[in-house]
Parts: structure tokens; sequence; C-alpha cells
């Protein structure tokens, strides 16, 4: 069985640092977990890995899709899995819980049309109703899905209304073997500590010009409709180019979603994945962990 290192964690916790890191140690390429990054354009509010941070590491499903182009987990397992089978190191570096359960699990996707297979009502709900409904009616499938994740949001309902049951007891029903022996790193810190480390991220952002970013891809006939634009630190500009929210406002909506979404991110990892976790910001605990992937990687 191949042997696949995965670096996980929330948002802000140093995954690509530490990832490259080990990456450098080991001769090993880095595949992307993230449903954002694989978009063109869109680097400072994904928090994009830059050329110098990937310092040489080769780095794969990354700015390979127009923020126009669907990209579903279903995608994501194919591709990663053609780079897991190509690459002597692979190492998965990001957050999508379920993108990396759904690569690393003998997970089956059925063929189906995403816009057929939606049901009419529900469309013709807001995000917040819909995402309220899956909440009452499906809380743990909730928990994985952004509220303004349109898309994944109609599906979930949609499968609850045509089957009577919920996606998340569909998903508990598969068996859900591993196909790698793989080990997780989770990155890990203070809980204020991360939210202060996101809310200084998200400065950075703004200053880097994150507005002219997404005012760019609007002028290039984008919309927040646009799948590429439905993640955090893209949806919440929708009220300030409505001329409804303030520069300030924007920045905190980011901020509070990014909040939001680290806490979904420890949730989903503490009960979906076997984690080894380590405080990344600790020397002492980060060469503990260094270890520890050492030890694995030489085990038959």
């Amino acid at each position: 069985m191949k042997k696949v290192l995965v670096i996980a964690g929330p948002t802000a916790s140093g995954k690509t640092d530490f990832a490259v890191e080990t990456a450098l140690a080991y001769g090993g390429e880095i595949i992307s977990g993230d449903s954002i990054q694989v978009y063109r354009g869109l680097d400072i509010g994904s928090g994009k890995v830059t050329p110098e941070e990937m310092r040489g590491v080769p780095h794969h499903l990354i700015d390979i899709l127009n923020p126009d182009q669907q990209y579903t987990v279903a995608d994501f397992q194919r591709m990663a899995r053609e780079k897991i089978d190509a690459c002597a190191f692979p190492i998965i570096c990001g957050g999508t819980g379920l993108y990396l359960k759904a690569c690393l699990y003998d997970y089956e996707f059925a063929e189906e049309n995403e816009e057929s297979s939606v049901d009419p009502e529900l469309e013709k709900m807001s995000s917040d109703e819909l995402y309220e409904m899956l909440l009452q009616n499906d809380p743990v499938q909730a928990q994985k899905i952004h509220p303004h994740n349109r898309r994944r949001l109609l599906r979930s309902l949609t499968i609850l209304k045509r089957t009577g049951t919920a996606q998340s007891e569909l998903e508990k029903a598969q068996t859900h073997e591993a196909v790698y022996d793989m080990f997780i790193a989770g990155c890990t810190m203070d809980r204020e500590v991360l939210y202060e480390r996101i809310a200084g991220r998200v400065r950075g952002m703004m200053k880097a010009g994150l507005e002219e970013e997404v005012r760019g891809l609007l002028d290039q006939g984008y919309t927040f409709e646009s799948p590429g634009m439905r993640g955090i630190g893209y949806q919440e500009w929708k009220p300030y180019f409505a001329g409804t929210a303030t520069l300030q406002e924007t920045e905190e909506a980011i901020v509070l979603h990014s909040r939001h979404y680290a806490k979904r991110q420890y949730t989903w990892l503490n009960h979906q994945m076997p984690v080894h976790w380590f405080e990344a910001g600790n020397p002492e605990d980060r060469q503990r962990m260094k270890e520890e992937i050492e030890r694995w990687k030489n085990q038959n």
C-alpha cells in the first residue's frame, strides 16, 4: 500500500510551511487539498502558496481551473489519486476535510448531472433558507458545508427529499476503508492564538490588494455565483460591491467566517480522521512530529 503523508489542520495553522519543510527533507511533492486554490486568479483571498513559499518543491492541483468551472469532491478524488500514483513521496496539504477523506478512503460517487439532479422546489429558496433547512434535518451534514455553498446545500437537501434519508447517514453506511498507508499530521495551536493569526492573515490580504483582486475577477465577467467565488474571502465581498457594506464590515465578515470554518475543520478532523496532532508553533512538538513521520516512513 502506497505511503501518503497528509498535513491537515484549520486555516492559518501553518500547514503550508510544515508541508514544504517536510517535502524538502524527503524529496516529496505536494498535492493541494484546497477547494479554492485550484482556481486561477484567486490568489490573495485563498491564501494561495506563493512561488517563494514553495521553495522549489513541486506543487499540484493549483491554478488548474478558471473561476467559472466546477470542482467537485469527485474531481479531487480522481485528480489527487492520479498525482499520488505519479509521485515518489506524495504529501497532501489542505484543510478541506471531505476532499481528504474521499481521496484516502474508498468513497464511491454516483454518476449524475449536477444541475438536473437538483429538486426544483429547493431552487426557489435562498441559500440562508437552505442552510437552515439542512441544519434542522441533517445537522451532521450541515457541519461539512459552508452556508454560502449553494450547490452543495441543494445537493444534500435533494438527496434527503428523494431518498428520505440524510446524506450523512448514507455516507455513514459506506465501508470507507483506507486505500493508502497514510499518516495524518494535524497542525494545531491555542484557539485564541489561531484566531489572532486568522485576523492578522485577513488584514494582510486586505493590504495585499484583495479588493482589487475581487474587482478584477468581476471585471473579467465572473460573478459571486461562479464556483470559484463561493469560498470564504470572496463571497463576503458581495454586499460591498452592491453598496450595502463597508470595507471594514467586509473584513470583519471574512474574519468571522474564517473562524467558524476553523471550528468546523477541527470538528471534522477530530471525528472523521486518525489525526496525529502537534503544536505547529512549538519547536519541540514540531520536532516530535518530524520523528513520528520518520518512523512511519521507514516502516515496511
